[in-house]
Formats: C-alpha cells, structure tokens, sequence
C-alpha cells in the first residue's frame, strides 16, 4: 500500500468545487482530502504531471461564511470511473503552508464523512 494510502482520508459530504485559481475555470469537484492531496471527479481528464493552483471552496454554512483554500497541487494520475463519464483524478499538495494546512485539518474535521459505524448498544 502506497503512503498516500496511508494518510487519513476524509470524503467531503457535499458538492465542492475546485477551480483553476487564476482561469477561474471549473475542474470539478472535491471528493475527498487529506493533508497531502484530494481525489477530484470531473467531466473532463486533466493531464498527469501538469501543475495547477486550487481554489477549494467550500460551501458556506449558517455559522460560518465560505472557507476557501488556495494551493499549488500537481495531478498524479487522472483515470476514468469504471462504467461512467467522469474521470478521477489524484492531486498531490505541493508545497503547503503552515495556514493552508491548518485550514484543511479544520475542513477535514469539520466536513469529514463519519466511518465509524454506531455501537449496537447505544
């Protein structure tokens, strides 16, 4: 099993768009996330090795405003789902600051889908 693998993953509950910071064009949309990279699905196939800033922008909520993260990512692989249209695509955090990660511990915490299933006793 690779490291990436290895890291704690969480799958993002709703639709989160990931844009191309500076074109301002739609990549798709957040899948899941660690504090190393996110797994991204979208209509179209983003080329392996190619260097991109993100813009992850997570949907504002009754208590809090839209919490937006920006980072260098490059796309470490990029397949299509079996059976479907969309592609998914791996991205690999690059160069992250001190801020950029505790935002994104925060949005892990925060947005993060519960795995752990209930106790039969409670």
């Amino acid at each position: 099993m690779s490291k990436l693998r290895m890291e704690k993953r969480s799958k993002v509950l709703n639709y989160t768009p990931v844009y191309e910071l500076h074109t301002k064009v739609l990549l798709g949309y957040l899948e899941d996330l660690t504090l190393k990279g996110a797994l991204l699905v979208s209509e179209k196939p983003l080329d392996i090795d190619r260097n991109l800033t993100l813009a992850i922008e997570f949907r504002k909520n009754s208590e809090k405003p839209v919490t937006r993260i920006t980072v260098h990512a490059r796309v470490a692989w990029c397949k299509p789902e079996d059976h479907r249209t969309y592609y998914n695509t791996g991205l690999e955090f690059q160069a992250v600051t001190k801020l950029n990660l505790k935002l994104i511990e925060r949005v892990m915490k925060k947005y993060q889908f519960n795995r752990e299933l209930p106790s039969k006793g409670g």
